[in-house]
């Protein structure tokens, strides 16, 4: 799907007052049930073949693999089961070596519809973040990245962890802005630490603001932190203006299938015999 059909969906889903959800997706089947409950967008890190082997998803800003190259291993099981939903690429803009124009042509010629910024430094902070910028591997590339999707007419759906960053992923051509609250919550593997719902309704409109004031047409959604469940989404969406929907990886693939597989299994082990 090209980036102006997959746009046309999303302001029409947004003008019939029905929220934009994205998905992430680490394995097919993810994929395919996402699809059949409606998903307007799959996206796939690197962090979802780590979450559903039953690790944190920061395992996909750590040293355990290439993540732009896990990124087109997952694709081969994903993107062939997804019949009708754009689907992005978490895309590493920190990558040295990747020459990342003629990657992201590799990405739209094997069917991706758009990227996001995944694995981002935008979750680093402190010592090592001021490190990382300081020997060329900042938040800069990422906003690079941005432009260079955006120059390929692919559809971009950059995080944001600040309102300089909205303000600069806007103006790179960002079509979708996501506010990142942090790890998400909640689960066998989830945060401990986190901003309250309050906090991340504050932030992630001021995030907003700041975005429109640069392109009154961006789509700005939310994630990440204590956003965690439909009631969590709807808590933000409600206390805020102009934030029209929601992305989920673990909220939408690990916190379901742990609930679901523990639930079957004490089902089963419930059974009686004689």
């Amino acid at each position: 799907m090209d980036r102006t059909t997959a746009l046309e969906r999303l302001r029409s889903t947004v003008a019939s007052g029905r929220p934009v959800i994205g998905a992430g997706a680490g394995t097919g089947i993810s994929a395919k049930a996402a699809e059949a409950g409606g998903v307007d967008l799959i996206i796939i890190y690197n962090s979802g073949r780590y979450r559903m082997a039953g690790r944190g998803s920061l395992s996909g800003l750590l040293a355990y693999g290439d993540a732009n190259q896990v990124v087109v291993e997952m694709s081969r099981e994903v993107l062939p089961i997804v019949r009708d939903t754009p689907v992005l690429a978490g895309v590493n803009g920190t990558d040295p070596f990747r020459v990342m124009e003629r990657f992201l042509d590799e990405l739209k010629a094997m069917g991706f519809a758009g990227v996001q910024n995944f694995p981002t430094v935008g979750l680093i902070d402190g010592v090592f973040r001021q490190n990382l910028e300081e020997t060329g591997m900042s938040y800069e590339l990422e906003i690079d990245l941005i432009r260079l999707a955006r120059e390929r007419e692919l559809l971009t759906s950059p995080y944001v962890f600040d309102v300089e960053q909205a303000v600069a992923m806007t103006e790179a051509g960002a079509d979708i802005l996501v506010p990142h609250m942090g790890l998400t919550t909640a689960g066998t593997i989830g945060a401990q630490t986190a901003l309250t719902l309050e906090e991340s309704a504050h932030r992630v409109q001021e995030m907003r603001d700041a975005a429109v004031a640069v392109n009154p047409d961006v789509i700005v959604l939310c994630h990440g932190g204590p956003i965690a469940e439909p009631a969590d989404a709807a808590y933000i969406l409600s206390h805020t203006t102009g934030v029209v929907g929601f992305f989920g990886a673990s909220s939408v693939e690990r916190l379901p299938t742990e609930r679901a597989i523990t639930q079957q299994l004490v089902d089963f082990k419930s059974i009686s015999f004689s």
